[in-house]
């Protein structure tokens, strides 16, 4: 039976272009049947690979291969998650914490794929809708975040906040992050927020700029129901999934975000620990320690 790979990369990129090229040319070699977005298939230059079109592009693949930084890792998931395909991301930006390799990486981690020396690990994600008037207007899902922020800058946001269907605080504020542990890194992190190990299952609530006595991050039950209700005489707010959905909330409406039904499924090459990515990506001052080495 052919095995099949996705490459999903920023072909608006040469070097991304390249690296891709690399990767798809070995696993070609090996065996595989490489697949690419039929937008950017044509910019790899290898007539072997196959165009396809979005809404079935992981349809049993065996894997999926993101190249690039964590926007190129999060449109992959996108392709990803509705087909339970397992995800790669191979860091080609400036963080990448989302990336489980880095580029120096990435001739070992085409050869572990190809050898099936790989674990998956299921991430947890948000299930996001929006109603307005007691009407369902929209829903969407994050793998980092769903974030509702004031639509007019120079304007202040007045939020209602409820966790499981009781009415925590209000805010005066810039926005709301509600986000996974894999975002905790992420947007929720900058506004204040803590780091939670990717393994533990919660969901984080983080007030961005509020002006309130009690505005601290919150970390609930992974089967709680957070909410954020824009006030009736409110302006217009905006809600962002990833950054990569985006959608006016108007006056009134409410947001609810609760566990996603579907993870994403992100491939583990080594049994990393999370301490040492955060030291790794954050540059945290562990070198000169005089204590006991560990």
């Amino acid at each position: 039976m052919t095995r099949e790979a996705l490459l999903v990369t920023h072909t608006g990129r040469q070097d991304s272009t390249d690296h891709a090229r690399t990767v798809a040319s070995d696993l070609i070699a090996a065996g595989f049947r490489v697949r690419a977005l039929a937008a950017e298939s044509g910019d790899l230059g290898l007539p072997e690979i196959v165009p396809v079109d979005e809404e079935k592009a992981a349809q049993d693949v065996e894997i999926v291969f993101a190249l690039g930084g964590d926007g190129t890792l999060l449109r992959a998931a996108e392709l990803a998650r509705p087909v339970g395909a397992p995800l790669l991301g191979i860091n080609l930006g400036r963080v990448g914490f989302l990336a489980e390799a880095e580029i120096h990486d990435l001739d070992q981690a085409v050869r572990d794929v190809v050898a099936r020396d790989y674990a998956v690990d299921e991430r947890l994600t948000v299930d996001v809708t929006v109603d307005q008037d007691g009407v369902r207007v929209a829903e969407s899902w994050a793998l980092n975040e769903a974030t509702v922020e004031k639509g007019d800058r120079e304007r202040m946001l007045e939020v209602l906040v409820e966790v499981d269907g009781r009415r925590l605080s209000r805010y005066g504020c810039d926005g709301v992050v509600c986000a996974t542990p894999t975002g905790s890194t992420a947007y929720a992190f900058s506004a204040g927020g803590p780091v939670v190990w990717p393994q533990v299952e919660a969901l984080l609530l983080v007030p961005i700029s509020a002006h309130a006595l009690f505005s601290r991050p919150l970390v609930a039950s992974p089967t709680s129901t957070l909410a954020i209700t824009i006030e009736p005489y409110a302006h217009h707010a905006v809600l962002s999934c990833d950054g990569r959905r985006v959608y006016e909330l108007a006056p009134g409406s409410r947001v609810e975000v609760r566990r996603g039904a579907l993870p994403v499924r992100v491939v583990r090459l080594s049994p990393r620990p999370f301490t040492d990515r955060l030291v790794a990506k954050f540059a945290l001052p562990v070198e000169g320690w005089r204590g006991n080495a560990r």
